[in-house]
């Protein structure tokens, strides 16, 4: 079995869609696909797509691209929903949050104040619910390890890694997986497979950011779950394994990563 830990099922370049690209998914060997919400608005819609669908799971967030629009009552809103969703067997995880230092607005004094402020909330609402984090590290690797550090949630995700082998082991040593996919296929992204191919096992995860960072056989298109095993053969030619080796060994990483995936059967 194959997991993609990070997937945008629910976005709009899907359309009518999610579903069958979620059954497509499934027909490729992937139980379990992982939709975190972006904003308030869309907490409600991740969590009924995946229980439309036998291979779903999602989180719940802010994340920092929307934090511009975001009030300070939707960190309310967030925890009094978290606190509902402990319920759910398919609710896994606090995401996506984190830090975005790759777009100008969102460097800006005032924004970037803004954003450490929603992350450490949202770290915080991790902690207390005792709940893993999928963590959005563009340009701010350092920045969202000193703050984890601080705070310390129950683990998680550093989703699309692409940090150096320093960063990695800072947050392997706080308990967290690396988030690889996409980045990986591209014959150029020379630090982002040397990674991939040196850096401990058992601290990588799979996934596709789908609709985005789409696979060198498919860039400049649409990005999808069911890309995952052709994903997954790539780390395992990097690393000189079998693709079964790679599929159970990711598949237990992604299930330590987010122990409350366990909770709705083997799939």
């Amino acid at each position: 079995m194959w997991i993609d830990t990070h997937c945008h099922l629910d976005a709009h370049e899907f359309g009518d869609e999610s579903v069958a690209q979620a059954a497509l998914a499934r027909q490729q060997g992937v139980g379990m696909i992982v939709i975190p919400a972006v904003e308030t608005a869309n907490f409600p819609v991740v969590a009924q797509l995946a229980a439309g669908v036998d291979n779903g799971c999602y989180a719940l967030g802010i994340h920092p691209i929307y934090v511009p629009q975001a009030a300070e009552d939707d960190l309310r809103v967030l925890r009094e929903q978290v606190a509902a969703a402990m319920a759910d067997d398919r609710f896994v995880a606090i995401g996506e949050i984190g830090l975005d230092f790759f777009i100008p607005m969102l460097t800006e004094p005032a924004m970037r104040e803004k954003q450490v402020f929603f992350f450490r909330e949202q770290l915080k609402i991790a902690r207390d619910f005792e709940l893993p984090v999928l963590m959005h590290v563009r340009r701010s690797q350092d920045v969202v390890l000193k703050h984890a550090r601080q705070i310390r949630p129950a683990g998680g995700i550093a989703h699309a890694f692409n940090g150096s082998f320093q960063q990695a082991q800072g947050y392997i040593e706080l308990g967290f997986k690396l988030g690889f996919g996409g980045a990986m296929t591209f014959t150029r992204a020379l630090q982002i497979r040397r990674m991939a191919a040196e850096l401990p096992l058992d601290a990588i995860v799979l996934e596709t950011d789908a609709p985005d960072i789409s696979p060198s056989w498919i860039h400049p298109g649409r990005n999808s779950p069911d890309q995952i095993p052709r994903i997954g053969q790539v780390l395992a030619e990097l690393r000189g394994l079998s693709l079964a080796e790679v599929a159970a060994a990711t598949t237990a990483n992604a299930r330590a990563a987010l122990p409350r995936m366990v909770r709705f059967g083997e799939n």
